[in-house]
């Protein structure tokens, strides 16, 4: 699910977009293979993936003032890695 919304959804939504519209205005007998403009397509679909992809690494993770402590083990047991604010217990 995740590969889809962060990869095919934005590389694919001007297509889906332009196809919608076209079909919604000229009806089903265009021949939309020769006609649809792929290149200017794949065009907005890169940009709008890269621009996703940015938006989410910036916006995304644990806030800068956090620590990371990374996984280890306790009685035995694996505590998984996570991130803490500086001055709590570990």
């Amino acid at each position: 699910m995740r590969f889809l919304l962060n990869y095919l959804l934005p590389l694919l939504l001007p297509l889906v977009i332009y196809l919608t519209v076209v079909w919604a205005t000229r009806g089903r007998s265009v021949d939309w293979l020769e006609e649809t403009p792929w290149l200017v397509l794949l065009g907005a679909g890169v940009i709008l993936l890269a621009l996703s992809l940015i938006g989410w690494s910036l916006l995304s993770g644990a806030p800068p003032e956090e620590v990371y402590v990374p996984p280890h083990l306790e009685d035995g047991e694996v505590v998984p890695g996570r991130t803490v604010r500086p001055g709590i217990e570990r």
